[in-house]
């Protein structure tokens, strides 16, 4: 089972808009050395969304070969087109990806039948596990507890990234789920609420800059100890909003610069950070002990 804390790791890009690949595995060794529980590699925080398929595909190649087996590695292949979600699998499948992350179909906003024929085609096309991903805030598209009850029945499906931040929605999801489905949250602010409740962990924004801290919070929640896992949060609460006060990964990409992981660089449409959230977001790294 996939648990503790997994860093949606942003992708650094030079100058051109090119992956920077020297800073890639800087960073990846960073997570290694920090005590990340694992890696999801082109996730919406790897910008995606902004990859061609070739782009993409290397990258999933190219940052496995990095990890070299010290961590889990989770591929990002989602895509509003069942097709090219299967491509993208297979490919994550080929490179040695220890598991998929596929997102709900964005901007079709399908039916929930719709959703579980989705799933199912590429659950059936690949035979690699894979988590499904609900974050209706970006996507338009609600994943129900049910249709997740459903899907939890197919064999190589094995855990979801829930990212409402609903506490309401974990307790529906328990409901029809065996105890090894993997309950991840996508929710940073929340993430210590969701694994007192009974989750297992969280694919984390924040774990990009505090990886350490998300980490050890993660394991304190999991063992149940309540006051120390919600003082280890209280320590990163200022990091959970602002990484988020502008859309994901605008500010974790300023945040990893700051730290020295390369340039801010980011493909339109998304833009560096306003220098209105700069003197704020420095501050909270100041005082996480980033900084």
């Amino acid at each position: 089972m996939f648990k503790g804390s997994l860093v949606a790791l942003v992708t650094p890009m030079l100058s051109d808009g090119s992956v920077d690949y020297d800073q890639l595995e800087a960073l990846i060794d960073f997570h290694i050395e920090q005590g990340t529980n694992g890696l999801v590699i082109a996730g919406t925080s790897g910008e995606s969304a902004t990859l061609s398929h070739q782009e993409h595909q290397q990258l999933l190649k190219q940052s496995y070969e990095i990890v070299n087996h010290r961590l889990p590695m989770v591929a990002g292949t989602g895509a509003n087109s069942t097709s090219e979600a299967i491509e993208l699998t297979e490919c994550a499948h080929k490179v040695g990806a220890e598991a998929c992350l596929l997102v709900t179909p964005y901007y079709n906003k399908p039916t929930q039948k719709g959703l579980v024929l989705h799933h199912q085609a590429i659950a059936d096309a690949v035979d690699i596990p894979q988590i499904l991903y609900n974050v209706p805030g970006r996507t338009a598209c609600d994943m129900q507890a049910q249709t997740v009850g459903e899907l939890a029945r197919v064999r190589n499906i094995v855990g979801i990234k829930e990212a409402t931040g609903d506490m309401q929605r974990l307790t529906d999801i328990k409901r029809l789920v065996n105890d090894d489905f993997a309950l991840l949250t996508g929710d940073d602010s929340t993430t210590c609420d969701f694994i007192l409740n009974g989750g297992h962990g969280a694919i984390s924004v924040t774990a990009n800059v505090v990886p350490a801290k998300m980490a050890t919070m993660c394991r304190l929640a999991f063992e149940g100890k309540e006051a120390e896992a919600r003082a280890a949060d209280a320590e990163i609460a200022d990091l959970h909003r602002l990484l988020f006060i502008e859309s994901n990964p605008i500010p974790v990409k300023w945040a990893i610069a700051q730290m020295g992981f390369g340039e801010v660089n980011m493909r339109l449409p998304m833009t560096v950070l306003d220098e209105q959230y700069h003197k704020e977001l420095r501050q909270a790294l100041i005082s996480s002990g980033v900084l």
